[in-house]
């Protein structure tokens, strides 16, 4: 199956995902990934853009190692893509509030060496960026079109406040890492599918 193909199926099949829906908010850092503000007034991000940054970011983490890497959020809606993420790869996750000092005092219990950094959110995820940035670790981030992204070495545009859509971030990361990997073929089925990286929602939470 040609690469053309098979942009054009992963495309689709994304598309529905709300990946590319962005907020109503753009950032000087954030134009260059945006194509156009919907009806409702919410700009819209490049899904192609998306892609390629995916395509980058997979190459990254690959060169330094996915067992070096640490993926943190503070979001709940990443804690499912995370968790799924981390067990195909074998990386570290920090879900929820982030220590301080994890990445910058040795004297601590739970202080940790990563060669790289993933985040979910810049905004959300502030501590971390700051002390990856302070210990010069290099930073892979999700960010949307209301994000500050001065400090990130990578930026993958993308919705990160949708269940669907973090979902669709990790799992199309996961393949791409897998794909450049070579453990995985363009065409083939992942383990696991997009809903199965996405956090449900319980009843209480509905109300």
């Amino acid at each position: 199956m040609s690469q053309q193909v098979e942009s054009t199926d992963i495309k689709k099949k994304v598309l529905s995902t709300g990946i590319r829906v962005g907020t109503q908010v753009k950032t000087k850092f954030m134009k260059p990934f945006i194509t156009k503000a919907s009806p409702e007034g919410l700009y819209m991000l490049d899904l192609d853009i998306t892609l390629e940054k995916i395509k980058t970011a997979a190459k990254f983490i690959n060169r330094l190692g996915t067992d070096k890497l640490i993926v943190c959020s503070g979001r709940q809606y990443a804690n499912t893509p995370i968790e799924k993420f981390c067990e195909m790869l074998d990386s570290k996750k920090l879900l929820g509030r982030f220590l301080p000092g994890t990445l910058t005092n040795p004297s601590l219990p739970y202080y940790i060496e990563p060669k790289l950094v993933l985040i979910s959110d810049p905004q959300v995820d502030e501590q971390a960026v700051i002390e990856a940035t302070n210990a010069g670790i290099p930073i892979i981030g999700i960010s949307n079109t209301d994000n500050i992204t001065s400090k990130l070495d990578v930026v993958i545009p993308a919705n990160n406040r949708g269940r669907k859509a973090l979902a669709t971030v990790y799992w199309l990361l996961v393949r791409q890492i897998l794909i450049e990997r070579g453990e995985l073929k363009e065409e083939d089925p992942m383990k696991y599918e997009i809903d199965d990286f996405e956090t449900k929602i319980t009843e209480e939470e509905i109300e």
